[in-house]
């Protein structure tokens, strides 16, 4: 309907989300490809994929809430309950990987020397790169907030300061975890000290990715006005996906890197 009379947003038919589960597919596929095969092209192929979903998809999205007024209020509470519940299911997600970590590492078994670390493993210095990246990330999430509320006041220069610096944090620290990889004495195969720690904390570099892709866009879109004082639910719930990220990690430092190491 061109002038619906209810305050709804019917979604249009989208072929993202059918591109975005197979891409998604691919990548899970691929990876299994590339650690037993050691080939990744069906995964790069499947990033390559989840890449121009993620950009017509968010394309899609910033048109009707700023050129097409489809995000009413009663729309944007919606969107806000949504994200709530995803966030929720993402501290789920993240608490399987701290219950398998105290599992195994309250009650070491035999197989791994009755010990933890286990036997043989050298485990990182809590007190050098990773108490560094838990600087940065703390100080992003200093630079969203001052970000999100220069966007309140309508100070969108400040605003666009703030994402920018953001993003850069959050650049900078998956440069510093890259460089923590590339230099870790052990691997995910060296028992379930390596699987637990690469799993968890893999994840969240993932999600360091993803947080930061999310407010890159959010930082175009301020650049290019489409936010204002009292409609920016876009990048306020950047901010919050962020600071769940914050967290997080603050919880992976404590219990991995400085408790269990």
């Amino acid at each position: 309907m061109t002038s619906p009379k209810h305050t709804y947003h019917l979604v249009d038919m989208s072929p993202w989300p059918l591109t975005g589960s197979i891409s998604a597919m691919m990548i899970t596929t691929g990876l299994v490809k590339w650690f037993h095969q050691f080939n990744p092209d069906l995964l790069l192929l499947g990033l390559l994929a989840t890449s121009l979903t993620m950009i017509q998809w968010w394309r899609d999205i910033s048109r009707e809430g700023t050129y097409q007024g489809l995000h009413t209020s009663r729309v944007v509470a919606g969107l806000r309950w949504g994200m709530i519940l995803f966030i929720t299911s993402e501290v789920l997600f993240f608490f399987s990987f701290f219950w398998a970590f105290f599992h195994s590492s309250l009650s070491p078994t035999v197989e791994v020397g009755s010990c933890w670390p286990p036997a043989g493993i050298q485990a990182f210095n809590p007190f050098q790169i990773p108490l560094l990246n838990t600087a940065v990330l703390l100080a992003s999430g200093a630079t969203v907030t001052w970000a999100h509320h220069a966007m309140m006041e309508s100070n969108l220069t400040q605003a666009l300061q703030g994402l920018t610096l953001t993003v850069l944090l959050g650049v900078y620290f998956t440069g510093l975890q890259y460089l923590e990889y590339y230099e870790a004495p052990f691997t995910i195969a060296d028992s379930v000290y390596g699987s637990t720690f690469f799993v968890a904390t893999g994840f969240h570099g993932l999600h360091v990715v993803i947080g930061s892709t999310f407010l890159s866009v959010c930082m175009y879109r301020s650049y290019m006005c489409h936010f204002s004082s009292k409609h920016h639910f876009g990048f306020e719930a950047a901010a919050w996906y962020w600071h769940f990220v914050d967290v997080v990690w603050l919880f992976l430092y404590i219990s991995i890197y400085w408790w269990g190491g």
